[in-house]
């Protein structure tokens, strides 16, 4: 049965951690990226087992490539750690890859309620999506909020973006480099409480995301 790091970027996520790293299936080894925190992500992590780095460039982007350098083994995952997603769910994108079925197995997003995905979020990704589809003949309908690959697969990719733009990026790159991609329906749940979302708690965070999505667009 093959194991995977699961890369957790964060950002003041330890109301959100407590709950979620004592729900982590057994097969995924986890590596809690620390980036710039106020709070007490970084020691709820560690009392909780998980492996702590710390990577001050403030960034989607920048979190996620640290994550990838520290990780070890040879399959690796990256989700969202502020409680939305059902880690269980990571097993069946870990399977299509460790399997060979696919280079790339993506989470899309299913809203387990109304008013968990706000509409000017669900906007921006829907139009990007479409767009990789148009253009280049991406696959996936969601901008891979959940994923799993071989680590260093995702390393010769040489990925450049260090903020909101990295998931677009990806996409692009993978599909141009012909990866076959699966994609599967993931619960989308509210978030835990106490965390706020960086990208969709506001208009304006979503717009700004948008700006680091379309710049990365090529």
């Amino acid at each position: 049965m093959p194991t995977c790091d699961l890369v957790l970027p964060c950002r003041d996520e330890g109301p959100a951690l407590r709950d979620l790293l004592p729900r982590v299936p057994s097969r995924f080894s986890v590596i809690v990226v620390d980036n710039g925190s106020r709070d007490d992500t970084a020691s709820v992590a560690r009392d909780l087992g998980a492996r702590v780095v710390n990577e001050p460039t403030p960034g989607y982007g920048a979190a996620v490539h640290t994550g990838i350098e520290a990780a070890t083994a040879e399959f690796v995952a990256v989700m969202d750690a502020d409680g939305s997603f059902d880690p269980d769910q990571l097993v069946p994108l870990l399977d299509d890859v460790a399997s060979g079925r696919a280079d790339l197995a993506v989470g899309r997003r299913r809203p387990v309620q109304s008013g968990v995905w706000p509409w000017h979020a669900r906007a921006g990704n829907a139009v990007i999506a479409a767009w990789l589809r148009r253009r280049i003949g991406m696959q996936a309908h969601d901008i891979a909020p959940m994923r799993v690959c071989r680590r260093q697969a995702l390393l010769d990719l040489g990925l450049a973006d260090r903020r909101f733009g990295y998931p677009v990026e990806l996409l692009q790159a993978v599909t141009r480099e012909g990866w076959r991609l699966s994609e599967h329906d993931v619960d989308y749940h509210p978030r835990a409480a106490g965390t706020r979302s960086k990208v969709s708690g506001s208009v304006l965070g979503t717009l700004r995301t948008a700006r680091d999505f379309w710049q990365v667009l090529r």
